[in-house]
């Protein structure tokens, strides 16, 4: 099977520089244009069969239009959502500085979740959306740049607390497969589509 990994486009935090996480913003005019010329691209070189999506106005908007150029199904996922960020979502960067940060991967701001917590939930339902698929060739997941690193990580079986990670521009795509000889990584953070006119 074949697993895309599509970020949303730019949201309306991107440009508010506020904190996003699960603060629920819509794609900005920019935005749409950036899934259009994605959904294009997927469409002509490799339409899924089945998306997955964030119940996020952004990551959903994103996935809505997806799903209109392909003639795929869709299907929405409140355990896609991103980073639950707690007390910091929709604050500015400036009122952000205030909250104590956690210092440890157990740990969580006011009302949030965890590192070690998301990154379970993005374990179970990276594999749920894996067994639940198994019958398509290929699938798309439409979720966030938090979601996509732990999948990404999960998909190569890291461990949680690692130097690296998997950055995922606005409608960044990534491509990666698991076959009966394993698991590979086809690309990462193909951004082209909006590099063109």
């Amino acid at each position: 099977m074949e697993i895309l990994l599509i970020r949303h486009g730019q949201s309306e935090a991107d440009i508010l520089n506020v904190h996003e996480g699960r603060a629920d913003f819509s794609l900005t005019e920019l935005g749409i244009k950036q899934v259009q010329k994605m959904s294009k691209r997927v469409h002509n070189d490799f339409a899924p069969e089945l998306i997955w999506s964030s119940t996020l106005k952004r990551a959903k908007e994103t996935a809505i239009i997806l799903a209109e150029e392909i003639g795929s199904e869709l299907h929405f996922e409140d355990d896609l959502m991103e980073h639950n960020n707690g007390v910091l979502a929709g604050l500015s960067f400036e009122e952000a500085k205030k909250i104590p940060i956690p210092k440890y991967p157990h740990e969580s701001v006011e009302n949030g979740e965890s590192h070690i917590e998301f990154r379970m939930r993005m374990e179970i339902i990276f594999s749920r959306i894996i067994v639940q698929s198994s019958s398509y060739k290929r699938i798309a997941i439409v979720a966030h740049g938090g979601v996509i690193n732990n999948l990404l990580h999960s998909f190569l079986k890291m461990p949680i607390e690692t130097e690296f990670g998997f950055y995922t521009g606005d409608s960044g795509i990534h491509l990666i497969e698991i076959n009966e000889k394993g698991r590979y990584i086809r690309f990462l953070n193909d951004t082209n589509h909006i590099k063109k006119s």
